[in-house]
């Protein structure tokens, strides 16, 4: 697998792979995804160290992208969503030390309106989960991640392990909304759920590289980007290969890039190394 990969990396885009506009919207998308969950996470840690009497009044929290590329994280009221309770500011990727942070009562601007509303919608349709579209499983939680980004309205649910020890990837959803925040349609990103040990059980054979299967697209998934950013620090392995019928895709964890090629060159590519 070693030798495969040096060839890959050799003869780079002239031979083996092709990257194309939907490739880099992918990574793109994951990165954001990435980014706003890691404002989220920080942004969460610090409330619950620094503002501990808050915790009863909120009612939510969500992140979002400012026009300059700060990562705003606003905490909502639980009695009223038209009130922001805490607001940090993080950098572009957000760091565990805040750039600020706003503790005045606020009524939230017309953008953090609607992030919230199709945050809440989303949240109630997946709690209510009226015609059994959304999977739960034991000892995991939702995350939902609302983005508004040009003429797009959409509302990301990932599912997070509610434990230490394994990545999860899978059970997510995406959730459409028109210019007034009324809700569309809505999607399953994965038809199933999959684990992965940070570590091998087996000192002196480390995991590398992780793989999974795409059966509902051909490529990997920004959310799968989003997640392995997020856990890459506590992985071993440094890469993550998705198959589908059509595509292979190869993201590298610490380079934060995405390679595509055709399944049928990765194939023979494989049988001419055995």
């Amino acid at each position: 697998m070693k030798k495969l990969f040096f060839i890959f990396l050799l003869f780079g885009s002239s031979l083996i792979y092709s990257q194309d506009k939907k490739v880099d919207k992918i990574l793109e998308e994951g990165k954001l995804l990435y980014r706003l969950e890691k404002g989220s996470w920080y942004g969460t840690d610090d409330m619950m160290l620094r503002f501990t009497t808050k915790k009863d009044s909120i009612g939510g929290y969500l992140s979002y992208k400012t026009e300059d590329e700060k990562i705003n994280t606003i905490f909502f009221s639980r009695f009223d969503p038209d009130v922001v309770l805490i607001r940090y500011q993080f950098d572009s990727v957000p760091k565990p030390r805040p750039l600020s942070i706003d503790t005045l009562i606020h009524t939230p601007s017309d953008l953090e309106k609607s992030l919230i509303a199709i945050r809440q919608d989303a949240r109630k349709r997946y709690l209510e989960n009226e015609d059994d579209f959304f999977a739960f499983y034991e000892h995991t939680a939702p995350n939902f991640i609302p983005i508004i980004d040009k003429n797009k309205k959409e509302v990301f649910v990932l599912t997070g392990p509610q434990y230490s020890g394994m990545v999860l990837l899978g059970n997510d959803y995406k959730l459409k909304y028109n210019k007034k925040n009324k809700f569309k349609t809505k999607s399953k990103i994965h038809n199933t759920i999959l684990q992965f040990p940070y570590k091998s059980e087996e000192e002196e054979n480390e995991i590398e590289t992780t793989y999974h299967s795409h059966i509902l697209s051909d490529y990997i998934s920004s959310t799968d980007i989003c997640t392995l950013l997020l856990y890459r620090d506590f992985v071993e392995w440094n890469r993550h290969i998705v198959m589908s019928e059509k595509k292979v895709s190869i993201f590298n964890l610490e380079k934060e890039t995405l390679f595509t090629m055709k399944r049928k060159v990765w194939e023979k590519m494989v049988n001419d190394k055995k």
